[in-house]
């Protein structure tokens, strides 16, 4: 894989995204809700036991891990078939280009667009709690958050990737992403509570279930290091809280996402060196 072409292929398509505008979007999205939660957050209640700029930043937190995998399949989820439609892949891959080099470019760039915005808008978070309230920032709570964010932005970027390689009509490809993104953010939510209430099921097949879902593990990731005992998820949130700990969900919260997007994504490499570009 040469370097310079990736690198044009990617000047290319960061011009396109500038053109689209979808950095600005992305920012705007998330220096809304950041200053929202902070400027609403920090006047409400205690809620378990967790207040100040640490609440506000939860808040803020469990916001992202739904909102972000519908930014991260609408920036992906058609991109290839797009560039089909429009002959941008044919008028590329006429000169020396491979396949394998312009996604690795589209990829990288699109991610990028919604990285890069949540790496601005979590320090303006912090730089508003601190001027307006006086409240000091937890800084572990901040990193804790990117890291996760950044990695469930990862799985659904390859999610969408995927998509777009494999269902070749637009329309069908917009079905699919909000069929995934509503099974992610709400299908199994109700589908494990259903579980629980009927099957009566052990506490670690439970765990295991949700975890499956990398939307649960970025939730279970955030919400232990507000609550460590997870009393709030009942006799799953301690055996959890006891067999695994905040530390291991962290890690469950970063690595499996990972390895979603890297399997996923090379899946859609694959069917894009294999497919028909025209």
């Amino acid at each position: 894989m040469r370097r310079n072409a990736v690198l044009a292929v990617a000047r290319l398509e960061f011009a396109e995204v500038v053109r689209s505008r979808w950095i600005l979007f992305c920012a705007i999205v998330h220096l809304v809700l950041a200053t929202t939660f902070v400027t609403v957050g920090m006047h409400e209640s205690t809620v378990i036991g967790f207040t100040g700029m640490g609440r506000a930043l939860l808040s803020f937190a469990h916001v992202l891990v739904f909102l972000l995998p519908l930014l991260a399949l609408t920036a992906t989820g058609q991109v290839v078939n797009s560039a089909k439609d429009d002959g941008a892949l044919e008028l590329l891959f006429g000169n020396p280009l491979q396949r394998g080099e312009w996604i690795v470019a589209v990829t990288g760039v699109r991610l990028a667009i919604l990285v890069v915005p949540l790496l601005v808008a979590m320090p303006v978070l912090a730089i508003l709690g601190t001027v307006w309230f006086g409240e000091p920032m937890p800084w572990t709570w901040l990193w804790r958050c990117l890291g996760v964010s950044t990695a469930l932005l990862a799985c659904y970027v390859s999610v969408g990737m995927l998509i777009s390689t494999v269902v070749r009509s637009t329309s069908r490809a917009l079905i699919a992403m909000l069929l995934v993104w509503s099974a992610s953010v709400a299908l199994i939510d109700f589908g494990l509570i259903g579980a629980m209430l009927q099957l009566r099921l052990e506490p670690r097949f439970v765990f295991l279930l949700a975890s499956l879902n990398p939307v649960q593990c970025a939730r279970l990731a955030l919400l232990s290091a507000a609550e460590p005992e997870l009393s709030t998820l009942g006799p799953v949130g301690f055996w959890v809280s006891n067999a695994i700990g905040p530390g291991g969900l962290l890690a469950v919260g970063v690595a499996w996402p990972l390895l979603l997007a890297a399997t996923l994504w090379s899946l859609a490499a694959a069917r894009l060196r294999r497919g028909d570009l025209v």
